[in-house]
């Protein structure tokens, strides 16, 4: 055993070193090791990154016991579970989450309702291909005001939507994506879903969106949309039960349905004008599946013939999209308010955010009797947003109605409580808040989470960090560059 990193006197701890990264698993001759027992998460680490241990140049490091992370020094964690110096502990040490640090806020008119990323490792940004260059990062939003914008990173808007009476949406949007660094999908209250061209002539302030689809077929508000840049595929979930699949191709999209256009009943009320036409579609399926509202709708990350829905029938469906057919169909506990899929080796986890404050993390290939892996707990109101994390395959974010953003690591697990029920719990990493709620609480009236600050959308991206959406009418960026360190 390698004890020359102890110290010559104090009570000292035997700790045996295990790592599932196998970049950083030290020899069999270094795993175990005498440490001071008062040492805490930042020794352990610093030992662990010297030159006799890993030799690295300073990776930040957690430490599993138990499959809790450390929190307390050694000493304090075996009395608090009333262990003895002599045990023997298994720590499990893996590369840290970094607390993501605010950087800046963009002022809107109206609530923030939506918000995606455009940068050279997004998704969009990928399926840009050649023609997305670096330094064309864009940030996307939707609002309550019906409007969508697209910013700079430095904060400068560079085009904004038409109106309603312009060939924009009629009422509050809901979600919106980039399809690519030209292309932009939103969908919203108006009941449709609507693709945009975006051209930039001016790096900084010379854009413009303009409609080039319509795409008609829910009878609600359309509340998720889900794209697929690569297959021109979009996946969209309604207040109607609905799933609705559609592409972005005029050409081999199916007509739409007449009486769902604007113009099919104009009898005592002005007939909607637009100075921009934009092509009328339907979907290629709409799959009315949900006995109640559906919330979110997802593709699979591995395969884009699969997709996921949630809705507040407490479901959540599997979906082939070749055929329209359910495949197979899990009943939760609470109703469903939101879905991100966790990409795996095998098969994708699903989060599903919840009514019920919490966060339930299934497996889609489980059976009815067995469908929630794990239960995410932390919020104190709706889970309304969910996104993975874009750098590894066990963590996510999520934006609540409580005026937080949380950040999970699913390699930390603990059994649940009598009170929290059966199975396995998470708590969170770190907590997001709202620098408006922050700035608030400064002044003569106590500021609250969740006071004028829902959280309404968010979205994770490796390069330029962690942006969301709230009641504050406000996107806020949180810094996401090594939120995971490499």
């Amino acid at each position: 055993m390698d004890q020359h990193l102890a110290p010559e006197q104090g009570a000292q701890v035997k700790v045996t070193f295990t790592t599932p990264e196998t970049d950083i698993q030290l020899p069999e001759s270094k795993r175990q090791l005498l440490v001071p027992a008062d040492i805490r998460r930042y020794g352990l680490s610093r030992i662990l990154n010297s030159e006799s241990m890993l030799d690295t140049d300073g990776i930040p490091f957690d430490f599993l016991v138990d499959g809790s992370f450390l929190r307390t020094s050694l000493e304090d964690y075996l009395q608090a579970n009333g262990l003895s110096l002599e045990t023997n502990l298994t720590l499990q040490y893996v590369r840290s989450l970094i607390p993501p640090t605010y950087e800046a806020s963009f002022e809107h008119d109206d609530w923030v309702s939506a918000v995606d990323v455009l940068s050279a490792s997004s998704p969009a940004g990928r399926w840009s291909g050649d023609s997305f260059q670096r330094g064309q990062d864009r940030i996307l939003s939707g609002s309550y005001d019906g409007l969508l914008r697209i910013w700079n990173a430095s904060g400068q808007v560079s085009a904004t939507s038409p109106s309603g009476s312009h060939g924009g949406h009629s009422a509050s949007i809901k979600a919106a994506r980039f399809l690519s660094n030209t292309q932009v999908a939103s969908a919203g209250m108006d009941r449709t879903v609507r693709v945009w061209k975006y051209t930039e002539t001016d790096q900084f302030s010379g854009g413009e969106l303009k409609p080039t689809l319509e795409l008609y077929g829910h009878t609600g508000s359309i509340d998720s949309l889900e794209v697929d840049g690569q297959s021109k595929r979009i996946l969209t979930a309604s207040a109607d039960g609905a799933i609705g699949f559609w592409t972005t191709s005029k050409s081999s999209a199916p007509e739409a349905d007449a009486s769902l256009l604007p113009n099919a009943h104009t009898t005592k009320r002005r007939k909607i004008s637009s100075s921009v036409s934009a092509a009328h579609r339907g979907p290629l399926s709409m799959m009315s599946i949900h006995t109640a509202p559906a919330s979110a709708a997802v593709f699979d990350p591995k395969d884009r013939t699969v997709a996921y829905s949630v809705s507040q029938d407490r479901t959540v469906r599997t979906i082939d999209l070749t055929t329209g057919i359910v495949v197979s169909t899990l009943t939760t506990s609470n109703p469903l308010l939101s879905l991100c899929a966790i990409s795996r080796a095998s098969a994708p986890l699903l989060a599903a955010g919840t009514s019920a404050r919490h966060i339930t993390i299934v497996d889609p290939r489980a059976s009815a009797t067995t469908t929630s892996v794990m239960t995410l707990r932390g919020h104190t109101n709706k889970v309304v947003s969910l996104y993975a994390s874009p750098e590894n395959d066990y963590s996510l974010v999520s934006g609540s109605h409580d005026g937080t953003c949380m950040i999970w690591d699913l390699r930390s697990v603990r059994p649940a409580t009598k009170d929290e029920g059966m199975g396995s719990v998470s708590e969170p990493a770190y907590v997001i808040e709202r620098e408006s709620i922050k700035q608030t609480a400064g002044s003569k009236k106590k500021a609250t989470a969740g006071d004028g600050c829902k959280v309404f959308s968010v979205v994770w991206d490796k390069e330029l960090g962690i942006f969301s959406g709230g009641e504050d009418k406000k996107i806020q960026i949180n810094k996401g560059r090594n939120v995971v360190a490499n």
